[in-house]
């Protein structure tokens, strides 16, 4: 039995490339009970051009890396791509490696790596963030995530899932899987305004989310629909609702960004310009995205 364990908890270092697994340390991701979570084996060069590539990472951004081992994915990110970027460890051996790669690319002005516990480390002031764990430690950061990061955060994982919350991008790499999300707003519960030139009349949004996808009916004056189409994407809401019946049907499009319990932007009616548009929630209708 003893034998058996072992060979499994070898499993995936034997599975590794031989440039992976001579390079494979035990790497120290603790969830507090004091043993290691994840083995540290190198994401492969190619899977973090994809990986930055994905995010679309720039100059302006600021790359957090959870697990950063030897830094190369905010180093790269830094050194190709001109953004700077703070990769957490726990352990002490992949940090002091981490800043010394840095040294040695040249980017030690931009990069940063920190002796931290993942799930007690402040990462709220990234704009891109990378993983490469296990599918329960993604389970487990994910409402750190939400609770976190700003809306439009992007975050890829290399190889693992984030359970229910679907990508919004997947690809491969040869044999590698990555995954793509972009941190939705919260925009559930109701929301409620008013549009100049339109007789006063006020409307109410009732909104269900599922992480980046949304169900809605508004109810206004003339009646009850349910909304044609709602896109979110990070912070940015689009609605589309038709207003009336038959021939006389107009649709509108709604766009906005959400700003906590605002949604601010523009309506455009077919066939005349675009008028300011303000929505506000109704206090006590938010529900969480994700409670964990």
């Amino acid at each position: 039995m003893i034998r058996k364990i072992f060979c499994l908890a070898l499993l995936p270092l034997l599975l590794a490339t031989p440039s992976q697994s001579s390079n494979a340390w035990f790497d120290s991701q603790w969830t507090g009970s004091g043993a290691p979570d994840v083995h540290y084996v190198p994401t492969p060069t190619e899977v973090v051009a994809e990986m930055l590539r994905l995010a679309d990472v720039g100059e302006s951004d600021m790359v957090y890396d959870l697990g950063s081992g030897d830094g190369r994915i905010v180093i790269t990110a830094a050194k190709e791509r001109g953004a700077k970027g703070v990769g957490i460890d726990i352990d002490p051996v992949r940090v002091r490696e981490g800043k010394q790669n840095a040294a040695e690319a040249g980017v030690s002005d931009r990069v940063t790596f920190l002796q931290q516990d993942l799930f007690t480390a402040d990462f709220s002031d990234a704009t891109v963030v990378t993983l490469y764990l296990l599918p329960d430690l993604n389970l487990r950061l994910r409402p750190k995530l939400f609770e976190q990061v700003k809306p439009g955060t992007r975050v890829v994982s290399h190889a693992f899932h984030m359970g229910d919350w679907t990508p919004d991008e997947e690809t491969s790499i040869g044999r590698y899987n990555v995954f793509f999300w972009i941190v939705p707003a919260n925009v559930s519960g109701e929301w409620e305004w008013r549009l100049p030139g339109d007789n006063a009349q006020s409307y109410r949004l009732q909104l269900v989310q599922d992480f980046q996808k949304v169900k809605g009916v508004l109810r206004h004056d003339s009646g009850l629909r349910p909304a044609d189409r709602i896109d979110l994407k990070g912070d940015r809401l689009e609605l589309t609702f038709e207003k009336g019946e038959g021939p006389r049907a107009e649709a509108l499009l709604f766009e906005g960004r959400v700003d906590g319990d605002v949604i601010e932007g523009t309506v455009h009616r077919v066939g005349e310009e675009r008028t300011p548009w303000r929505a506000e929630r109704v206090p006590g209708t938010k529900m969480a995205i994700d409670e964990g």
